[in-house]
């Protein structure tokens, strides 16, 4: 049987790149006489910047701080152990850099084994431990201190989650056992499940303490010290830590069956860490944790050497990494500075545009419109944002004043835009209309200024064709709701220079969108490929194949919602437009469906009704019902399935060949944070590789073996 020292030495040789942290051991005397302490301190050596993580080597070191405390402990050298972290951050779990290269289900098993053997010795000393959260915990960073006797936690602490089955994992190193058992279960679920599917929803300091996974609350400014006298107080029985008593009964199951409804309606049974973490919980009722331990293992094993993880792992570095360096921008040195933002339009788009602007940008924002009521509405939008934001004490009163100061609209072009750098349109959906637009832009705005359109579909070279400077137009296309998608395309015209391109980006940054740069061809990246997805849909159902069936065919992707709800949220009548401008462009591959076109004449929102009586669930409405028209050909889930999956498979090996963008990462970049697109599906092509779809459509992946998938 090998011991902790050398499965950590195995697991260490196959990362030798890992960003080691140290485990510092320093001792003193407790205040108020309560006797001689030892702290560890987790440190990587760098500032908050790179949080501490847990590699195989940091685990060793940790394993040795506590070889260290387990003698003086058991000497009567010490009266407690206490851990914590460097400044801002305690630890944010396992390095998942290591986990990617993990190619074997042993190796895998040694680092979920290797963790627990590690934390474990904490609650096995002879004398009491603190765990000290200072800073940002995840993942193992929390569970090193649920091994602890003791916690408590920093109120200016920002982040606190164990995000495992937001990546395809579960938290493996005593979460999914401890945490039930700390604080019951159905407040263990919200954490482990609910949070963690909620786009990795955080806690802060003050949570942490109120769910009970922490024994005290201190202020952030003297934190540590405010701890250590509360240590001592516990040491000396001047202070006894009570905790409540666990639902072990019928409230333990419920909350279980909670999680399942909850994991159901995210991700539709499509992905296995939830349902293992809910497993390890469900079976963590009697309180045997080395049980919960060995299950966790086994967990985490299985899911390392799974398609899931790697994917989420791949999702989470396209946010993390290429979404803040994107592929093909032009040097940033080239960017011009932007003083002040013209609008035009003052519909809900460009009103939405505007707030956005106004409170990334901080400058001068004007919007303009034909006339004066719809210019008074679209400032009055924002003017009602900035108080809402306001009663929510997210900005206080100065700042809502300055705000609100800088926002104005007028009638003429000429007036508001004679000294904006950057003018972005925001009006109806056809060429004509923007290129007239830009045509009364071009000759009222300053030369250096940037003309971007919002446009979703339509070819931003053909609107800059009859300017005199077509080079500063740029495509700058937003995804509703503004406020939450943080995705950006970036679209160059034929003849955008580098300038603009730069100036684009630059302004991208400061609004924290996630930029991606893309060829200007049909309807973009991400309504090019969702119109096909949904095309295809749409030609199940004309032909003959029942909506429920088209619908139910695609619940295995675990999509945040149905096609026809998407549908629904995006606008029938926009929909179909887009299907229309991409029908003009590839007849052979975008239909435009009839039975989509009775249901915008109709003026119907959407397939659905929602009623009380049925908790709101989507119902086909009867009036649309009666609009479709159907052929005979009625397929089976299966196949529906393989149709629209060997479609958008078509699409992007189509849009790759064509160099919409640089690589299928930006695909699935975009497909993530402008259509919610899951993380644990990596986006799209990583998918698409493991289900055998690129091969049998393309001949090829998407993607090579060992990107978004276990290595070969």
């Amino acid at each position: 049987m090998s011991t902790t020292a050398e499965l950590l030495k195995g697991a260490a040789e196959l990362f030798p790149d890992e960003v080691v942290t140290s485990a510092h051991v320093r001792h003193f005397e407790l205040p108020a006489g309560a006797g001689r302490f030892a702290l560890i301190t987790l440190d990587n050596g760098f500032d908050h910047t790179k949080p501490t993580t847990f590699g195989p080597q940091s685990l060793a070191n940790l394993n040795t701080a506590i070889d260290q405390v387990e003698a003086e402990a058991a000497n009567g050298e010490i009266v407690g152990v206490g851990l914590t972290g460097k400044p801002f951050i305690f630890a944010v779990g396992a390095d998942l850099k290591g986990v990617e290269l993990l190619k074997k289900h042993d190796e895998a098993l040694a680092i979920g084994k290797g963790g627990h053997d590690v934390f474990k010795r904490l609650s096995a000393l002879a004398v009491p431990t603190f765990a000290y959260y200072n800073g940002a915990a995840m993942g193992g960073g929390v569970e090193v201190g649920l091994h602890c006797t003791y916690r408590t936690v920093s109120k200016a602490l920002p982040a606190f989650s164990l995000p495992e089955v937001f990546l395809g994992l579960v938290p493996g190193w005593g979460g999914c056992a401890i945490l039930p058992n700390l604080i019951g279960a159905e407040k263990a679920v919200s954490v482990i499940i609910e949070n963690s599917l909620n786009q990795n929803r955080q806690l802060k300091g003050v949570q942490v303490f109120e769910l009970g996974i922490a024994d005290a609350l201190f202020e952030g400014a003297d934190f540590l010290e405010q701890s250590l006298i509360w240590t001592a107080s516990v040491l000396n029985g001047s202070v006894t830590v009570e905790r409540p008593e666990i639902d072990r009964g019928e409230g333990w199951d419920q909350a279980v069956a909670k999680g399942r409804l909850v994991a159901d309606s995210k991700v539709h049974g499509a992905a296995p860490a939830a349902y293992r973490a809910l497993d390890i919980i469900e079976a963590a009722k009697d309180g045997d944790l080395q049980k919960g331990f060995d299950a966790e293992d086994q967990a985490l094993a299985d899911l390392i050497m799974g398609g899931e993880l790697r994917s989420g792992i791949y999702a989470f570095n396209l946010v993390q990494k290429r979404g803040k360096r994107p592929a093909g921008a032009p040097d940033k040195s080239l960017a011009r500075p932007v003083t002040k933002v013209g609008v035009v339009g003052a519909g809900l788009m460009a009103s939405q545009l505007a707030l956005l602007f106004l409170r990334r940008l901080e400058v001068p924002v004007v919007l303009t419109d034909i006339d004066q009521e719809r210019v008074d509405k679209g400032v009055g939008y924002v003017h009602g944002e900035i108080e809402k934001l306001l009663g929510k004490g997210r900005i206080n009163q100065d700042k809502a004043n300055r705000l609100k100061g800088l926002v104005s609209g007028v009638l003429d072009k000429a007036v508001g835009f004679a000294d904006a750098d950057f003018i972005i349109e925001a009006v109806f959906e056809e060429m004509s209309v923007k290129q007239k637009v830009f045509a009364e832009v071009e000759a009222v705005a300053p030369a250096h200024a940037i003309l971007a359109t919002n446009t979703s579909s339509l070819s931003v070279s053909e609107m800059a064709s009859k300017l005199q400077h077509p080079e500063r137009v740029v495509g700058f296309h937003f995804f509703n709701p503004v406020a939450i998608l943080p995705l950006l395309e970036i679209v160059r015209g034929e003849k955008t220079d580098d300038a603009s391109l730069a100036t684009a980006f630059g302004v991208a940054k400061k609004l924290k969108k996630t930029a991606v740069l893309t060829k200007d061809a049909p309807a973009f990246v991400v309504n090019r490929i969702l119109t096909r997805f949904m095309g295809e849909i749409q030609n199940v159902i004309d032909e003959g194949t029942s909506v429920e069936t088209a619908e139910k065919a695609i619940e295995p992707l675990g999509l945040p919602m149905s096609p026809l709800v998407l549908l629904e949220l995006v606008g029938p009548a926009i929909g179909l437009h887009v299907s229309e401008t991409l029908n003009r462009s590839f007849p052979d591959r975008f239909t435009v469906s009839p039975n989509l076109k009775a249901v915008v004449e109709a003026g119907k929102r959407g397939f659905y009704v929602y009623n009380a009586e049925n908790g709101f669930k989507p119902e086909l409405d009867p009036e649309v019902a009666a609009l479709l028209v159907q052929g005979d050909s009625v397929l089976t889930e299966e196949q529906v399935r393989d149709r629209v999956l060997d479609a958008v498979a078509q699409e992007i090996g189509l849009m790759l060949e064509e160099g919409v963008v640089a690589e299928a990462q930006d695909i699935d970049l975009c497909l993530i944070t402008g259509a919610g697109w899951p993380f644990h599906l990596g986006g799209i092509t990583p998918y698409l590789d493991r289900e055998g779809v690129s091969e049998r459509v393309n001949g090829k992946r998407f993607l090579a073996q060992g990107v978004a998938s276990v290595p070969a």
